[in-house]
């Protein structure tokens, strides 16, 4: 069995590997050869005594794709829980409580024909790049093909993966503009991203800055409260959120306006609406103004099934609204190829694992 650090993984994953990996996943567990067991949060009463409120949580998903050929199990053993920034603002925020101040994301994989687990890798790395290609290709089949402007709220970890994979899927985009609470902070993102990019990245003082004049918004933050005022939404603007209520807490990155004045929703798991009772994406079909059966999965419009978007002038929402057990079963399979074929990582005896009775 193979162990796999995210030193290892960064060596092998791209943005378009991985894009590439989900859409297949995506489309297979819309035709039943995938399948996946909506995530899910357990907190439990033990708090961190400098951190007052924050308490430990344990996250779990788990799902696989035919031709990935993996079932994943991906965890977290976190303290978990709200900060207020300077600005006022709430966000969530994970604490590096494991020995050596750091963090505790693994996934295993496991065979689906001989069982055996195959390989145990760090999450982090693929987490980030798995929301970011996801957002992506949503974007890919929603937005209008003649994007120049984009907006973005966030300018952290998974502002930059947003970013690159953004890039990758409308290569035509001259100007983004970067939105987040703490001015050091999305200066200093823009001032990277323009370096590593040659575009024009530029950080905002306004939030409406980030929305109005942009044909693709995109939210990649850890809010708590919505990111903007739909209001400011122009028409024919795609927007993405990749935070909405999880069954632990009502955060949202979109207010009830932007649904609304949506003429398309799409999110990536119906079931998880469901599952964590996101009232956000339910918001609409509560009060009338789309069915249920008007909301569809990104895996049916990649397959043909549902448009992205009817008319050009059009407002449309992809939330992004979980993490899926075949996302991580999807790429992490491709990134053990990738690593087998250039002998990284560590390798442990199989036999470690395996037991002569039955479990």
């Amino acid at each position: 069995m193979r162990i796999l650090s995210n030193a290892d993984i960064e060596q092998v994953l791209t943005a378009g590997e991985c894009m590439a990996a989900l859409e297949t996943a995506y489309a297979e567990l819309a035709q039943g050869m995938g399948a996946n067991r909506p995530r899910n949060h357990t907190y439990f009463p033990v708090e961190d005594a400098r951190h007052p409120g924050f308490r430990y949580r344990f996250k779990s998903q788990e799902g696989g794709n035919v031709s990935s050929g993996v079932w994943a199990l991906r965890i977290t053993s976190d303290i978990a829980g709200v900060e207020t920034l300077p600005s006022g603002v709430q966000r969530r925020r994970l604490l590096p409580a494991a020995p050596g101040g750091r963090y505790v994301g693994l996934v295993t994989l496991y065979s689906l024909t001989t069982v055996e687990p195959l390989a145990i890798l760090h999450d982090s790395v693929i987490q980030k790049m798995r929301v970011g290609a996801t957002s992506a290709l949503g974007i890919r089949e929603m937005a209008n093909p003649d994007v120049t402007v984009a907006g973005m709220f966030g300018s952290g970890w998974q502002a930059g993966a947003h970013l690159e994979c953004l890039l990758l899927v409308r290569p035509g985009i001259e100007e983004v503009r970067i939105y987040s609470p703490t001015r050091e902070n999305r200066e200093a993102f823009a001032r990277e991203w323009s370096e590593r990019t040659g575009r024009k990245i530029v950080a905002v003082d306004h939030p409406r800055d980030a929305v109005t004049g942009c044909q693709v918004v995109t939210c990649a933050t850890a809010a708590m409260d919505p990111c903007f005022d739909g209001d400011w939404i122009d028409p024919g603007t795609h927007v993405t959120c990749i935070t909405n209520p999880d069954g632990t807490a009502t955060r949202r990155e979109l207010d009830d306006r932007t649904y609304d004045r949506a003429a398309r929703i799409v999110v990536l798991s119906r079931e998880q609406v469901h599952h964590d009772r996101q009232f956000d994406i339910l918001g609409p079909v509560e009060r009338g103004r789309m069915a249920w059966e008007d909301i569809r999965e990104l895996g049916e419009v990649l397959l043909g099934g549902a448009p992205g978007r009817d008319r050009p002038e059009d407002i449309t929402v992809f939330a992004n609204n979980t993490g899926m057990g075949v996302q991580f079963a999807a790429v992490c399979a491709r990134v053990l190829r990738l690593a087998e074929e250039r002998g990284l990582g560590h390798i442990v005896p199989t036999d470690l694992f395996l037991e002569e009775t039955s479990p």
